[in-house]
């Protein structure tokens, strides 16, 4: 079952099965087909996200319980909506109330858990196995010195090693007669040490770099059966209809993971006569890369759409000036490439030592004394920092054409880099690397340690790192995307979403998720500014220079931008409460921006002196008005770009909504979406508010579009659309249109048909020189004067406009000054509104 269109929701205890519930009737007014639900199986207590899972075997109590899982999946069935999961096959909550975690650390490698963790066992002087465990606030001498480790019993009465609120168990016979604390630790499966040592002596996989969360092994065949027999089980009874796969990338084969779930799928779909599966993978596509089609799945989850509509959004003769002023400013790299090779080494260092000790342990056992070790490490540290992907997918004995292109390319940046030294064994160490069957028992393990090493580095380096560190323009930063593509043209998006109707005609289109870094239409507003850049330098500058401050200019600039792009619609200048509920949420985004950047603070080491600095010139600057010319500066600035950015918003709205694909919603977007990084984007939804949202006629809706009121009609008269002709936009054809005229470079339009169905969209971008001067969403008349859409004669005359509610009638040349004349978006189609 291809989904017309899906809502996200975040569930958690503040947000529960039955609250959803409650609003069924509003989500299907809205006009989506699904409720797209965030990880609803066992997480760890008071799971604001619930991918920290503790049994993914059953639903979770605190959202509802399965009882309760049920009476929504009824609910929404009462009005015609299914539900898609999103689950987590990747890791686990690294925690003792995770039933199968516990067991292994107390039964060790004899579990019969044990391999269903991505473990490398440490072997110690006596022969034994051991997990670190890096829970302890100072190293295990000072914490036994302190007594703050002891011994009490569980809730059956078994002894338990408490450290505070942690209880680990201990293996069977060891409580007795144990003698002192040291002498106890001896006799355990694990090894307790302090968090700080975790990247450099850890000998299990995590997520990323998260301590809290311990990676699982798909490819053993239990694991797979235990993690997914809840959602296999909801799907054939009919509870679901299709999944979403949290970060495939950690997994070992991601392509042999997803044909087996998708054959699992069609079975139960031809078992119990169901429609086939719909099933989306997280997966972050970069420097034109695509998914490949053999993996038996619909599509990613949107990453790279929401990239592509971004991109189109900004001007290219912005970059250049943007980025000679962020460097100026800020003394940091002026291109990303440069920031990432810094920022991909650090991560390696400091986060990922011993998983790259593991993975050049890997290697080692093919090559011998090939490659001395420590050449051997510094190598794949090399290789590491150049992957331009987040990974490959060697698996077995295979390697694709494509990754033995990415290999070879990585190795010769890696000559080019690496000390003149070592650049002897570069070769020597490809030649292994492209030789699967040389080694066929050792292989696979190299290949996937390196593999399973390179996502996440990929995504700490970047994501995590890079992009709070690079503030050339902080709309191209944000999950997914490919921030040295500053800017796409016309022809270079149409082709993409030619390929993606060709590849993956059913994959998720996203512009908003739970992780974004900055939400839809906060990114759509400074867009703009790519558009004026020599005046936004020019304040910058003005600014930055007048301003002595503790904070660096670099961190300084990125508050103006976030300030201007953030600065919520309805709030008035004179509102003092107001500004400073906003500045208020600007602190909770810097401070984590600071520390995520790791270059004035850092989450494992706080530097609290600096960022009282940067709370104070951000509460001064917004909330306290002390510096009132730079404040009115930047308010008229926002003023100036907030109407443009408002009608890219709809324009990345409609976009969503109609080129190939299943547009997705995340909670709370269908109006605009100005919210910052978690947890400011996972704020709690007035859904009884919208349900309560009166319909108004067109000229009222862009007369008030502060209010957003008019995303949400677009979003709803456009799923209606959507409802009546759902061949059309599942398997309909995508034409670009051709433009004529002085502005056709900005404009994007294109024709979707099948049959005798078709529909007509038409978005501006890079439109400021064309808006008119009031605090309007129009254009100034005449505007649009001399370009016109050139439409195949084989379109009828008279269509319905489905934005405008009216017939219009269409010539061969049809001028946009018409198409545009009350609203700044067009959807015109054959299909009746019913």
């Amino acid at each position: 079952m291809i989904p017309r269109a899906t809502l996200r929701l975040q569930f958690h205890r503040g947000f529960t099965f039955a609250d959803a519930a409650a609003h069924a009737d509003w989500i299907a007014q809205l006009g989506v087909s699904h409720v797209y639900a965030s990880p609803i199986a066992v997480a760890r207590p008071g799971s604001m996200h619930g991918y920290d899972v503790i049994d993914p075997t059953a639903v979770n109590p605190e959202l509802g319980g399965e009882e309760g899982l049920l009476a929504l999946a009824q609910a929404l069935r009462a009005v015609g909506i299914g539900l898609i999961l999103d689950i987590v096959p990747n890791h686990m909550a690294a925690d003792t109330r995770n039933r199968w975690w516990r067991d292994v650390l107390r039964q060790g490698r004899a579990s019969p858990h044990a391999a269903w963790f991505d473990i490398d066992w440490e072997t110690t002087e006596d022969g034994s196995a051991k997990i670190l465990l890096p829970v302890l606030g100072r190293p295990l001498s000072e914490a036994i010195e302190a007594g703050e480790l002891s011994v009490t019993p569980d809730g059956e009465g078994r002894a338990e090693l408490r450290y505070f609120e942690n209880a680990f168990p201990l293996s069977d016979g060891s409580a007795e007669g144990r003698g002192s604390v040291v002498n106890l630790l001896a006799r355990q499966h694990y090894r307790l040490d302090s968090w700080r040592v975790a990247g450099d002596r850890i000998n299990w996989r995590r997520f990323f770099d998260i301590n809290e969360l311990v990676c699982l092994r798909m490819e053993r065949a239990e694991a797979f059966e235990a993690v997914h027999s809840l959602p296999l089980r909801l799907y054939a009874e009919g509870v679901i209809d299709g999944l979403r796969i949290d970060h495939v990338d950690g997994l070992t084969d991601p392509a042999g993971y997803c044909r087996q779930l998708r054959e699992r799928l069609d079975a139960l779909a031809k078992r119990h006569g169901r429609p086939r599966a719909w099933l989306v993978v997280e997966k972050i596509l970069l420097k034109g890369e695509t998914l490949p089609r053999d993996w038996g799945c619909d599509g990613t989850t949107g990453y790279d759409f929401m990239d592509e509509v971004s991109a189109l959004q900004h001007d290219p003769a912005g970059e250049s000036v943007l980025a000679t002023s962020w460097t100026s400013l800020s003394g940091r790299p002026a291109h990303f490439a440069e920031e990432e090779l810094i920022a991909r080494r650090e991560i390696v260092a400091r986060s990922f030592s011993a998983q790259l000790e593991a993975c050049v342990a890997a290697w080692q056992t093919i090559l011998g004394e090939q490659i001395p070790r420590p050449t051997l490490r510094r190598l794949l540290g090399e290789f590491l920092a150049h992957v331009p992907v987040y990974r490959t997918y060697g698996a077995g004995d295979a390697l694709s054409e494509k990754d033995i292109e990415i290999l070879r390319d990585v190795a010769g940046k890696v000559e080019a880099s690496c000390l003149a030294t070592d650049r002897w064994a570069v070769q020597p160490l490809l030649a292994v690397m492209l030789a699967p069957r040389t080694a066929p028992a050792a292989w696979p393990r190299a290949m996937a340690r390196f593999q399973q090493l390179s996502a996440p580095v990929a995504a700490k380096s970047v994501e995590d790192t890079g992009f709070y560190r690079y503030g050339r323009l902080l709309s191209r930063n944000d999950v997914g995307f490919d921030i040295e593509t500053f800017s796409l043209d016309v022809d270079a998006f149409h082709a993409r979403m030619q390929r993606r109707r060709a590849d993956y005609p059913h994959a998720m289109l996203a512009t908003a998720t739970h992780d974004h870094k900055r939400g839809e239409d906060l990114r759509a507003r400074l867009a703009v500014v790519s558009e004026l850049a020599p005046d936004w330098t020019a304040l910058l500058a003005r600014w930055i220079d007048g301003i002595s401050s503790e904070v660096s200019a670099g961190d300084r600039a990125m508050l103006m931008q976030m300030i201007v792009g953030a600065w919520p619609l309805d709030l008035d200048r004179n509102d003092a409460a107001g500004r400073r509920t906003f500045a208020e949420r600007l602190c909770g985004w810097q401070e984590k921006a600071l520390r995520e950047a790791k270059l004035e603070s850092d989450w494992a080491a706080v530097n609290e002196a600096y960022e009282r600095a940067a709370r104070s010139f951000t509460m001064q600057l917004v909330a306290d008005d002390i510096m009132p010319g730079l404040l009115d500066d930047l308010l008229a600035f926002e003023r100036r770009i907030a109407p443009a950015g408002a009608v890219n918003g709809l324009a990345q709205c409609l976009l969503k909504l109609t080129v190939p694909g299943v547009p997705d919603f995340y909670q709370g977007t269908d109006l605009w979406d100005f919210s910052l990084v978690d947890p400011d984007n996972r704020r709690p939804v007035d859904f009884a508010a919208r349900a309560k949202m009166e319909s108004a006629l067109l000229p009222g809706l862009v007369r008030h579009w502060r209010d957003g009121a008019i995303k949400q009609a677009v979003i709803q008269r456009t799923l209606a659309l959507r409802r009546r002709a759902p061949h059309l936009f599942a398997e309909g054809a995508y034409r670009p249109v051709e433009v004529e005229g002085p502005l056709r470079h900005s404009v994007v339009a294109f024709v979707r048909e099948a049959g005798d169905e078709w529909v007509l969209v038409a978005v501006p971008r890079l439109m400021v020189p064309m808006m008119t001067e009031q605090d309007g969403l129009g254009f100034y008349t005449g505007a649009w004067s001399g370009t016109s859409l050139s439409l195949d004669a084989s379109l009828p005359k008279v269509a319905h406009d489905v934005v405008r509610g009216r017939s219009i009638d269409l010539s061969p040349q049809t001028r946009l000054d018409l198409l545009w004349s009350e609203v700044p978006i067009s959807l015109v189609s054959s299909v009746s509104p019913g």
